[in-house]
This record gives C-alpha cells, structure tokens and sequence, in this order.
C-alpha cells in the first residue's frame, strides 16, 4: 500500500518507453514474441523493438483490421504477436476482427490502444478513445487492463506474453504519476489495495488512480477514511475485493478515464447490483466526446480531478447515512 499522505511525482520516463523496455524483456524470454505497427512505431515507443528485432518486427500501415487478422494467423503458428494502435482504432476498427479472427478463434493475441481517454491530448475527439472499454467489454474471454504507472506496464507485459489468450491494453504514450515501488507484483484479474479506510471506497484505474490517492488524501484532512482500490484489470474484474470492499464501507466512487458507460464504472456497478447493492458515483466523462486541449485542460474540462473525486465521495457517504 502506499503512504498515508500520497504525493503526486511524474515518473520521469514516459509510460511508450516503459512498455518497449518490457515488450523487449519478453522478447527475449521468449523469441516468438512479434511486433506489429500501423505505422506508429514512433509515437507508440516501439522503434528500438524494431531495431533490435528487425525480423520480429512488422509495418502494416493504416490498416488495424488487417494487421488484427494478420495477427491471428500468426498466433495461430505458433507466435505471440502484438498488435499496436492508437486506442481509438485498436478498438472500434479492429472490433470485428478481435471478436471473429481472434477471441472466438481461441487465438493469443495482445492489442495494444495507445493513447487511451484524455492522454490523447491535442490529437483530439476523433482520436481520444472514452469508449473502448465499453466497444471490448462484452466479447467472450476477453481480458482488459489499463496499467497504471511504469513499474506495472514492466511486470505485467512480460506475464501476458506468457498467458495465452486474447487481451486488450489501454494505455498512455506519456509520462504518468508513479503509483509503485520497483519490484511490486501483480497478478492479473486481482486489484490491488492501496489505501484502507472505513467511509466510501474509491475504486480507480489508469491515470485516475493518482487522483483517487490525492482524493483520500483531502478528505482524510475532513475526517474521512477512504479505501482506495486499483482496478487495473477491468475484465475480469476482482469481484470478491469489489463487494468486500463495497460491505466494508458501504459505498463506492469509481473513476475512470473513460465514458461512464461501458467502462470500469459499469462493471463494478453490475457486480454490487448483483452482490452488494450500496449508494455508488461513477467520475468519468459524462457520456461526451473528446476535443482537443492538453491532458491537464481535458482532466479539468471532464471533472477527473481529485475535487470531483471527493464531491462524489461526500455524495455517497451522505445518502448511505440517509439510509
């Protein structure tokens, strides 16, 4: 767990970086592990995967579809290949591919959505993808995870290459605040604790969860105790730390950097519906698209601060007291 009182430090490395240094990590582990771009291997970091791994490496251009089913076909021999887009077109465009070429096929395919919610910046509405989540979430055995700072992207890359199957990883190209210590384990599907408390649960992932700490942190300083969960895996989710969590305090915020709909928010809300119905706020973006501004704007222009964290926080505590 981290420190009581959690300060927000920037990790001087950006998160594309920490995802090829692991990329390569799994690669020499295992040397069916491949490279495809859609002519992203810059903005996404993979370029020194490239160099090092010329005949591993694969340019498809701009065409997500065909490098998805060009990937099942090598998973197919034998390969572990990983498929590289910005978020908005490993999802949407790749969807019908994922579910037929690759989930249904029973394939080991990784999907990599660069750029995910507001970490796509200036790039704008079309390419800032609020709903992958929610386009992925319902295909069959598929798993979705949103790694949370550097130390996670390096343990967990190397793990998925070697659990076969087909998953999706959203994630941003730049820096992001760091969450863990080095050496810090993970296991796929298992949240992890971050902070305990008594009050309301706040249950976070991707880049929300530095604000989900900052969050406990202020509403610590009011006399409340906020347990805070990071939800890195959002399918399957940790159901049984969901609803432990949820009788513990007897309310919940989720926050997410994407559309309240479909994402993260919705899956927890699906599960306490069903096993621990409480008082609960989704933080997200309110069923919006995307514009263009710099992530520090957007996160203010779609209320994922810390503040709106604590506003919902407050708003479910109220009504569990109403109760």
């Amino acid at each position: 767990m981290t420190d009581r009182f959690f300060q927000a430090q920037p990790d001087k490395q950006d998160m594309r970086d920490a995802y090829c240094d692991a990329l390569l990590a799994a690669a020499e582990q295992n040397e069916r592990v491949l490279s495809l771009n859609c002519d992203l291997s810059g903005s996404l970091g993979t370029g020194r995967f490239c160099a090092q791994f010329p005949e591993r490496s694969f340019n498809l251009g701009i065409m997500e579809a065909n490098a998805c089913s060009m990937a099942a076909g090598l998973s197919v021999t034998g390969y572990v290949p990983f498929v590289h887009s910005f978020a908005v077109f490993s999802s949407r465009r790749m969807a019908d591919q994922i579910f037929l070429s690759c989930a249904y096929a029973g394939l080991n395919v990784k999907i990599i959505g660069g750029d995910a919610g507001v970490s796509a910046a200036v790039n704008g509405g079309t390419h800032m993808a609020f709903e992958d989540l929610g386009v992925l979430r319902s295909i069959v055995g598929l798993r979705l995870f949103e790694p949370t700072d550097n130390v996670m992207v390096k343990a967990l890359i190397p793990q998925l290459a070697t659990q076969y199957g087909v998953d999706y990883i959203r994630m941003p190209r730049r820096s992001v605040v760091k969450i863990y210590d080095e050496g810090e384990r993970f296991t796929p599907g298992e949240a992890k604790l971050l902070r305990e408390g008594s009050d309301v649960t706040i249950i976070a992932s991707g880049v929300l969860v530095s604000e989900a700490l900052l969050a406990a942190n202020a509403l610590a300083e009011t006399g409340i105790e906020a347990r805070v969960l990071d939800c890195f895996t959002i399918q399957p989710l940790d159901t049984k730390c969901v609803v432990e969590s949820a009788r513990t305090t007897g309310c919940v915020v989720t926050a997410e950097n994407h559309n309240i709909i479909g994402g993260l928010g919705s899956a927890v809300a699906e599960a306490l519906g069903e096993f621990a119905p409480v008082p609960m706020e989704r933080v997200g973006v309110k069923n919006a698209f995307g514009e263009v501004g710099s992530q520090n704007y957007l996160m203010d222009r779609f209320n994922l601060r810390a503040k709106d964290i604590c506003g919902a926080a407050r708003r479910v505590i109220a009504r569990k007291n109403e109760r």
